[in-house]
């Protein structure tokens, strides 16, 4: 609100000032009005970073701008035009910024600060506005509204781009920087459903690290979690463009391969299995890993993705129980 206080107060002092004008308000009228447009916004954003919570200390400034408004239309002796317009502007920013019972409670600060100054005044009225006051009060109509407008946008706009940044984080493992398990496993239902439709081949692919738990236990999880993060780089790496690599669980990975059947599936598995024999995963202490792949094609016998994944899962293990370090499919029916 830093910067809208200080257009908006700049502003306010002429609106408010052709309003003194015409009551010929005396000099420390002016005084107070110079120290309230030009100096107040300085120590309100002062307040408000100072505050424990910013928020409701930007609150409490914003009262006080309101008190203060309604002090102002007091003095000014309710001058109509710049009043009208004073008050108006106060309760644009008051309603975005808080909602109605925030305006409420602005609005009874005016009130209070209205009436407390206009009884010292002796309820001394000016209702009729001049040319002075007329004039004066045009910066504050105009650039007012469009810097509050402004400033909406702009926290609209810093919101949605949070939100975007909240979306992908929500699909992503904070580890390896793969798909998380739940929006990979929607990645292979969207490439069932459009293998189904359009009658395309496709292959799931499913990566364990062996001996995991080994590793883990002879250099730490810090180093287990950098071999994870060295293995989702190398799948990065070798895969293709529109290939999609998530994280399963654990130290265990899926890729889905659209546009592939058995044979390429065996080549893609074989190429990331010796890919990941010869790197050495985390550097400071020469750590190397191998990994047991299972791959399956998308058969006529898979009624629905869990199914495929299950039959990728299924030559997982066998290459494991058949001495690790090796890729094996598991074929059924014919590919659709």
């Amino acid at each position: 609100m830093y910067l809208p206080r200080v257009l908006g107060l700049g502003v306010g002092v002429l609106a408010v000032g052709g309003g003194l004008w015409e009551a010929q308000a005396p000099l420390w009228a002016w005084l107070l009005l110079a120290l309230n447009g030009f100096a107040w916004p300085h120590v309100a954003y002062r307040i408000a970073r100072a505050s424990r919570d910013p928020y409701r200390g930007e609150l409490h400034n914003l009262m006080f701008d309101s008190a203060c408004g309604g002090a102002w239309v007091a003095a000014i002796g309710f001058n109509l035009v710049p009043s009208a317009v004073l008050l108006s502007m106060l309760a644009m920013d008051k309603a975005a910024v808080g909602g109605v019972r925030f305006l409420a409670r602005c609005l009874n600060a005016q009130i209070a600060t209205g009436a407390l100054v206009a009884l010292t005044d002796g309820f001394w009225l000016h209702l009729d506005s001049g040319f002075v006051a007329v004039v004066a009060s045009l910066p504050l109509l105009f650039a007012y509204p469009a810097t509050v407008g402004y400033t909406a946008y702009r926290l609209a706009r810093r919101v949605r781009q949070q939100n975007d940044v909240l979306a992908t984080l929500s699909t992503i493992d904070g580890l390896t920087r793969l798909m998380n398990r739940t929006h990979w496993e929607q990645a292979v239902a969207t490439e069932f459903q459009r293998c189904r439709r359009i009658g395309h081949s496709s292959a799931v692919l499913m990566l364990d690290v062996d001996h995991f738990k080994a590793v883990n236990d002879a250099h730490g999880h810090q180093v287990g979690d950098e071999a994870l993060r060295a293995v989702a780089a190398i799948l990065r790496d070798t895969l293709r463009l529109h290939d999609i690599a998530g994280r399963y669980g654990g130290e265990e990975f899926g890729v889905v391969l659209p546009g592939i059947e058995a044979s390429g599936a065996a080549a893609i598995a074989e190429r990331i299995r010796k890919k990941i024999e010869s790197s050495v995963v985390e550097p400071r202490r020469g750590v190397r890993v191998t990994a047991s792949i299972g791959y399956a094609a998308l058969g006529l016998d898979d009624h629905d993705p869990g199914a495929w994944i299950a039959r990728a899962d299924r030559a997982l293990y066998a290459a494991k129980a058949a001495g690790r370090n090796r890729a094996m499919g598991h074929e059924i029916g014919v590919r659709a």
